[in-house]
């Protein structure tokens, strides 16, 4: 998916640039064009949708106020619920419209100020347009395109392949050591491991990644967000309908939207459709094996579509995400009450080591240009630094800033009696 894809006159996402630069085919996401389901076939709640959109208008106006103002945030339940939008626990129709609305791509418990600013940034930057990358020869396209500029084919610069095991680092210079017994030196290195990478200690530092450095990476978390592909040798769904949401009388978020490649723009004739599951229920999966998952899939397609003899899959594929040793997730998360300055702690260099990736962007963490204005800025700071500019005499000279030691907005004296709080925390009576 290739989110914030611009518009004519605007500003343009840089990764919508390089897909018509190396001309990816891609084509539009119609949010729109959706059909609602539950568990005795079709059954129309749409309006639900119209709803829960007004209080996420709502909620996130709200969000930008916390952010303006300085206040403390929110989970994105917390904010929807404060908008209006109140989803009980056993209407399982909103409880579906409520994980496309925002579970989908965040968990409920997120921060709802990043979270919004994040989807804000990118869809009023460049626009609400997503499209979906049917290209045959893979998103990678577009970094094979920008690779073939400055590296031959089979360059030997490029070390594909190569698992990193150990980097050491300080104020003259890193080297990244790799399972081989092979290593690299230089004068700074980029390190844009995943954050699931960071978290699960696969790369060992030496010396070991400072407290902050390490807090930091810790107090953010990985989401998943698993697409999984069936390939019919028919296409019993209808051809002019891109989405279809599923309400499960029991479990929120239990295969609840399937989207069809089986039509015009996007592999018309395939008969290709896939479902998409995140969070607890996308780990679950990956627990599963495969004929488990596809009998679970294909259960729920019946459902939806009880007058048709849904057929077996004659194909059927989908990832593991938190079982990729390059990966342990999808893409980041910002929870709820973690603080800008943390994330400048996550997104700090320690020495001549910098850490890029879409989990160190601010403003576009989780999508692949947060990613790109990241590379772009950490590359620009170190070649600064090369080229000889003083520490301090540009943006683009200065280490990225961390904190030491941040402090909580509760002081000490505050957890008194006054305040409810009735006896000190640090006293035991066990040791009387």
């Amino acid at each position: 998916m290739l989110r914030g894809a611009g518009i004519s006159g605007g500003p343009e996402n840089p990764i919508w640039t390089l897909a018509k630069e190396f001309g990816l085919q891609t084509t539009y996401s119609n949010y729109s064009n959706v059909s609602t389901y539950n568990q005795d076939g079709y059954k129309d709640y749409s309006h639900l949708l119209d709803e829960c959109d007004e209080a996420y208008d709502i909620a996130n106006q709200a969000a930008g106020k916390i952010l303006v103002e300085n206040l403390q945030d929110q989970t994105a339940k917390a904010g929807l619920a404060l908008a209006g939008w109140k989803p009980k626990s056993h209407d399982m129709e909103a409880q579906a419209v409520d994980w496309w609305t925002w579970g989908e791509f965040l968990i409920p418990e997120s921060s709802l100020v990043f979270g919004m600013a994040s989807d804000n940034l990118t869809s009023n930057q460049f626009s609400d347009h997503d499209n979906f990358v049917t290209d045959q020869r893979g998103f990678n396209t577009i970094i094979k395109g920008m690779a073939s500029k400055f590296l031959t084919e089979d360059d030997p610069r490029l070390l594909l392949n190569t698992k990193v095991t150990n980097i050491t680092y300080g104020p003259e210079g890193v080297t990244v050591y790799s399972s081989d017994g092979n290593c690299v030196q230089a004068a700074y290195a980029i390190c844009t491991f995943s954050l699931g990478v960071l978290q699960n200690d696969v790369v060992t530092f030496t010396p070991e990644l400072p407290e902050w450095k390490k807090t930091a990476i810790q107090m953010f978390t990985m989401g998943t967000y698993t697409k999984i592909f069936l390939q019919f040798n028919e296409t019993f769904w209808p051809t002019d309908t891109q989405y279809f949401l599923y309400a499960d009388p029991a479990t929120r978020g239990y295969y609840p939207l399937f989207q069809s490649l089986s039509m015009d723009g996007f592999h018309p004739g395939s008969n290709i459709i896939f479902v998409t599951v995140t969070d607890e229920l996308a780990q679950r999966a990956e627990r599963q094996s495969d004929e488990e998952t596809k009998q679970e899939i294909m259960e729920v397609l019946r459902k939806m579509f009880p007058d048709v003899d849904v057929p077996e899959p004659t194909a059927f594929l989908y990832p593991r995400w938190n079982t990729e040793p390059w990966s342990y997730g999808s893409y980041s998360n910002w929870p709820m009450g973690t603080t800008l300055e943390m994330h400048e702690n996550l997104r700090a260099n320690t020495d001549r080591l910098w850490f890029s990736g879409e989990a160190t962007s601010p403003s576009y963490f989780g999508f692949l240009h947060g990613a790109w204005f990241e590379g772009r800025d950490a590359g620009r700071r170190i070649a600064g630094l090369l080229n000889g500019c003083k520490e301090g005499n540009s943006t683009t000279c200065v280490p990225r800033k961390h904190y030491e030691v941040l402090h909580g907005t509760s002081p000490l004296a505050d957890y008194s009696s006054v305040n409810g709080w009735e006896v000190s925390s640090f006293y035991d009576s066990n040791d009387d």
